[in-house]
């Protein structure tokens, strides 16, 4: 019995890629700010340096458990706003909220101390944005043909590149270019950093808003068109053991980038965590313990700046992924021809 022909997506405009990729724009926009400013935050509300990585073990911990109960229930999630996009509104909203509430723990300071409510907020913060991240990836694979997934992928990361270059760079504009104050009472997170972290919010449930309004999915019976028959499309679901299962038997590509990306992540967390501590220390010279000075302030605001130009490198490159993926797959068949 032959097997059922398995129809080719059509290909999408520029804007239609662009309108499905858009929403990362403020995913990372989100990222940025608090990559940037969650470590100055918590030693606002208090938190030593040699505590702080015990704080931000938080995020990467929720991250572990959160990307793939994700990645499983977003594969097999169909109802009337589609595959991917319920996980696109929910993790805005909450993101949006941890955004708020997170440079403003002093308010709760009568109730429960603002360092773990702070902690607390990065938490979930981070647990949001994985729950609006992950189905965005797998956005492009449902939606774009095999000779556009590049260019989709490509897309996602230049924009995730801008998104993060605004947003790291957002409180030294704000304090620097329009004069709103950069120092606060001991304790207090200051107006531009606050300011920042409502845009930021905004933006973030702006962009994936408008992800969900312009960008359609295929219905399960049509997507079932593109691809053989698999459990995804038939709704069955198996739980979280099925999640594990699908841990043990990813396929050995999948292992060799998680291990390239353990080492990766190992070092960026290294840089978010101590950066400010080191360069408020090692540049500005600046005693321990003082949080609420112009110059302990200008030096967080530098590192937001530093952080922003890793991010506009990175964007840059994206740019330069397709022609470097075409000709490093030509070079491949000229090997093996």
């Amino acid at each position: 019995m032959s097997k059922p022909t398995i129809a080719q997506k059509p290909r999408l405009s520029f804007w239609q890629i662009f309108n499905m990729s858009f929403g990362f724009l403020g995913i990372q926009f989100g990222f940025a700010l608090q990559t940037g400013n969650a470590s100055r935050i918590l030693q606002t509300f208090g938190a030593d340096v040699e505590h702080l990585s015990w704080f931000w073990l938080a995020a990467p911990i929720t991250g572990m458990v959160v990307q793939p109960i994700i990645g499983h229930y977003s594969d097999r999630t169909w109802n009337r706003l589609g595959r991917r996009r319920p996980y696109f509104l929910t993790g805005a909203i909450l993101s949006g909220l941890a955004l708020f509430f997170m440079p403003n723990s002093s308010m709760l300071a009568a109730l429960i101390p603002p360092i773990v409510v702070g902690a607390g907020m990065l938490m979930i913060m981070d647990a949001s944005f994985n729950v609006a991240m992950e189905p965005f990836r797998a956005l492009v694979a449902d939606n774009l043909p095999d000779s556009q997934h590049t260019t989709g992928f490509s897309m996602q990361t230049c924009l995730i590149g801008v998104g993060a270059v605004i947003g790291s760079w957002l409180p030294y504009v704000f304090a620097e270019w329009f004069g709103i104050a950069k120092t606060a009472d001991q304790g207090i997170v200051p107006n531009n950093v606050l300011y920042s972290f409502y845009i930021g919010a905004a933006v973030l449930i702006g962009a994936i808003l408008w992800t969900v309004v312009r960008t359609k999915e295929y219905p399960p019976e049509v997507y079932a068109t593109f691809h053989e028959k698999d459990e995804t499309v038939s709704g069955h679901k198996g739980g979280l053991l099925e999640i594990f299962s699908d841990l043990v038997n990813m396929p050995k590509t999948m292992k060799q980038l998680g291990l390239v990306q353990f080492f990766s992540w190992f070092a960026l967390f290294s840089m978010w965590v101590f950066t400010t501590p080191a360069v408020v220390d090692h540049v500005y010279h600046i005693p321990a313990g003082d949080t609420s000075s112009a110059a302990y302030n200008d030096a967080a605001n530098w590192v937001n700046v530093l952080f922003g130009v890793y991010n506009l490198v990175s964007a840059v490159y994206a740019l330069l992924l397709p022609r470097i993926v075409k000709k490093l797959s030509r070079k491949k068949r000229m090997r093996f021809h």
